[in-house]
């Protein structure tokens, strides 16, 4: 049974970090370990999912005013901008299907529990995730210091971040914000934009997301089966609260950072988190 210090340090760390480019996933997992807590058990996936709700509402909450001014003022914006969520959206249902079919039947085929979660607790899957998306935050960052746009958003560029977010939905420590927003800066899309774009795009995939765990955990309550529900969200609801505070205070953070031309700073810190998380694996090896 997770205690309530253990679920308010997971909560805040969610928060700090899922709407920062740093990938809260690897964060929190790594905390876990740390914990002695083990991250794919069924109790832990519920929390994690529960503090990603809490920090969607963080979203809506932050990004409500921006929103409503820019796409809900006139019926065709709001249909232009839902028209890319869709397009975004559809392309990441299928890259992350298609990965998760790959993995599971070919690289997991014949192992015990032949499932991408089981993977979420690789530390160096996750250390080789943080490395990657450190880079491309990187890049994306120097080449939009040199070439700053004002284009606005197309299908092709929507498509091309839907594929990339679904590339990162298997593994955790790729930044889903900082992959999204780093590709919209490679296509040479505004920073603004990018942002109200990628977290209206997680708000769309956050409901999925909940109810794909939900569908796992109901399958853990067969005959015999000692997992409840009811008592996996007791201890979530109470992080979900907490993460949502923690989430605007994030935003406030990554606005300022983003607008500010620091975006590159974000994928310096990731290639730090990577050999950090690369010493914990194999000292806790050792």
């Amino acid at each position: 049974m997770l205690s309530f210090a253990q679920i308010l340090v997971l909560a805040l760390i969610q928060g700090a970090a899922e709407l920062l480019p740093v990938s809260s996933s690897a964060h929190v997992i790594v905390a876990e370990k740390l914990m002695g807590l083990d991250p794919s058990s069924p109790e832990m996936v519920m929390l994690l999912v529960m503090l990603h709700t809490g920090t969607m509402f963080a979203v809506i909450a932050y990004f409500w005013k921006d929103w409503r001014r820019h796409y809900f003022s006139a019926p065709g914006k709001l249909r232009w901008f839902a028209i890319l969520l869709v397009i975004a959206t559809f392309c990441t249902g299928m890259v992350g299907l298609g990965l998760k079919l790959v993995i599971e039947k070919v690289f997991l085929h014949g192992s015990p529990h032949a499932e991408v979660e089981a993977l979420f607790s690789n530390l160096p899957l996750i250390a080789g995730a943080l490395a990657s998306v450190g880079v491309l935050i990187i890049v994306a960052g120097m080449k939009e210091e040199k070439s700053p746009s004002n284009q606005e958003i197309q299908p092709s560029h929507a498509c091309w971040i839907g594929i990339v977010q679904g590339l990162c939905l298997p593994f955790r420590g790729f930044s889903r914000s900082g992959s999204t927003i780093s590709t919209g800066l490679l296509l040479g899309l505004p920073k603004k934009a990018l942002e109200e774009f990628s977290f209206a795009l997680a708000v769309v995939l956050t409901p999925a997301i909940i109810a794909q765990e939900a569908h796992r955990l109901l399958k853990e309550q067969l005959p015999g089966s000692h997992v409840s529900l009811a008592h996996l969200m007791a201890p979530s609801l109470a992080g979900m609260v907490f993460s949502f505070l923690a989430g605007l205070l994030a935003l406030k953070w990554l606005s300022r950072w983003l607008e500010g031309g620091r975006w590159k700073l974000f994928g310096i810190y990731c290639l730090v988190a990577a050999a950090a998380v690369l010493t914990i694996h194999f000292k806790m090896k050792g």
